[in-house]
């Protein structure tokens, strides 16, 4: 018979766990950890491109907000976690990497309910870069689906923590699957779009950018590209967006640091605008990739690893 090893089953990859570097498929936490029993963690998501982080220090910044709001601070120096994050990227030698740091609350070495007497975990690990769409698919775009599924509000969980409640997200996935869709797009009480699965929302309207004010993540790469509008001089608007108003978008793109900026050229089978890569959106992909490279944007692995 054929013999299967662990690693056939992992990507290329490595880990920090336990104070060491491992190769991913050695990577584990216990099974009474709370971020797994109780989906009790925040991470984040950094993306690194021609052996260069993007955006390093907002995911970095993040992540200490969303532990801290969760009442347990991440204790690691940023000085640290970005030696962490460059050695995994190092050890695993990628130049194109998903890198994720993460903290769960532990457990309590009694296996105590009180979270307040766990010990907090962290666990970081790089992968080949992912992507949401893919390059070679950019010009036909994605065909989502609005669907019949709310996302969580945010009186009961903060969008801007980055989290793994994700079973609003993967439900609207499945929707949209059998509807014969590539991904879905969440909506609020009031049916205002708000999310993706891993993804902002963007409409161009009258030349005139709109996103979700509220009841989202604050994406880096939603900031990413408000603050390249501002150079170009394109108008941006915070706003809640109905379905109506996003049908009538002339362009419609997501967002993640899983592909960048993605042009949405379906919605529910109709085409948006002409049904293609727009001219906006692909003027803001094109500086956003060249932004990869700017020193004020970016930062190289090697430098980090000084």
């Amino acid at each position: 018979c054929e013999i299967f090893y662990m690693k056939d089953f992992f990507p290329k990859g490595v880990a920090w766990v336990n104070s060491e570097f491992v190769d991913i498929s050695e990577a584990h936490i216990p099974i009474l950890d709370w971020g797994f029993l109780r989906s009790d963690a925040t991470y984040d998501v950094v993306h690194v491109w021609k052996g260069r982080f993007f955006l390093l220090d907002k995911h970095i910044d993040r992540f200490f907000m969303s532990s801290k709001k969760l009442k347990m601070p991440c204790e690691i120096s940023r000085h640290k976690l970005k030696k962490i994050l460059a050695g995994c990227v190092k050890q695993s030698g990628l130049e194109n990497a998903y890198v994720e740091m993460i903290q769960t609350r532990g457990m309590s070495p009694t296996f105590d309910r009180d979270p307040r007497k766990s010990n907090p975990r962290f666990i970081a690990f790089a992968v080949p870069f992912g992507w949401i769409l893919k390059p070679e698919d950019i010009e036909i775009g994605l065909d989502a689906a609005v669907t019949k599924i709310k996302r969580i509000p945010p009186n009961s969980v903060d969008p801007t923590i980055k989290n793994y409640h994700w079973l609003d997200l993967v439900s609207g996935m499945f929707e949209a699957y059998d509807r014969g869709h590539q991904t879905g797009i969440l909506v609020d009480e009031k049916n205002n779009i708000l999310e993706g699965p891993g993804f902002n929302i963007f409409s161009l309207n009258k030349n005139v950018l709109m996103t979700p004010k509220k009841g989202v993540l604050q994406g880096i790469t939603r900031g990413a590209v408000i603050d390249i509008a501002k150079e170009l001089r394109l108008p941006v608007k915070l706003e809640s967006i109905s379905i109506k108003k996003l049908m009538s978008s002339s362009e419609i793109f997501a967002t993640s640091t899983a592909g960048g900026i993605m042009p949405i050229t379906k919605i529910d089978g109709k085409k948006i605008g002409l049904g293609n890569f727009g001219e906006t959106t692909r003027k803001l992909y094109k500086i956003y990739w060249e932004k990869h490279f700017d020193l004020d944007w970016s930062l190289s692995v090697e430098e980090i690893l000084k």
